[in-house]
């Protein structure tokens, strides 16, 4: 086949399946993910029912493949805001830069998760962004900006924990509050004195 031709129909693949994780996206946002069919999903997304089964064998899967891309793209939005805040600022000012995305990321879910759980027994996909974490935490406790006496695993977890609950946030302001508060539970001087 024709180059162009194989390109015409791998962008067409892309597209359905597009469609497809965004139609569950909408669908699960408006009944919960316990009531999903594959029926509703091939209606909202515009396609047929043998289409959709060219493309996913059943829901689990849809909603595999939708947390997957929704993790994907958390971690471009955070990589991007490391990436951005790399030239103007240290290791703190990077940390920062991630967390404040992240924080803001889970205030658009608004109460849904940063990334959407569906008890899928697959790997976690939050395990990127933990990792970006734990690279940034060990960097800034290096250069001093952050307490070096609890290991950048520990610290990593609890602030993906902290900042989840700006999903709850009522106004941007209040993530900046959260914000502060989980970086102020960072710094080193937050550490405890030694006995």
């Amino acid at each position: 086949m024709p180059k162009l031709w194989n390109e015409t129909i791998e962008a067409h693949r892309r597209t359905v399946r597009e469609a497809v994780l965004d139609a569950a996206a909408a669908l699960t946002a408006e009944h919960g993910p316990a009531s999903l069919t594959m029926s509703q999903i091939a209606v909202r997304a515009g396609i047929g029912r043998a289409t959709l089964y060219k493309y996913f064998p059943d829901v689990e899967a849809v909603l595999a493949a939708r947390r997957q891309r929704e993790a994907e793209r958390l971690l471009a939005r955070l990589t991007g805001a490391r990436d951005r805040a790399a030239g103007r600022t240290g290791p703190g000012g990077r940390l920062q830069a991630v967390l404040l995305a992240y924080a803001l990321a889970a205030h658009e879910q608004r109460g849904a998760g940063v990334l959407p759980d569906h008890g899928s027994p697959s790997p976690d996909p939050q395990q990127p962004v933990l990792e970006l974490l734990r690279e940034l935490l060990a960097q800034a406790a290096d250069a001093g900006a952050v307490r070096a006496d609890i290991g950048a695993d520990e610290l990593a977890a609890y602030c993906l924990h902290a900042l989840a609950a700006a999903g709850a946030a009522r106004s941007e302001a209040a993530v900046h509050r959260l914000l502060a508060l989980t970086l102020s539970a960072l710094r080193p001087e937050a550490s405890p004195a030694a006995p």
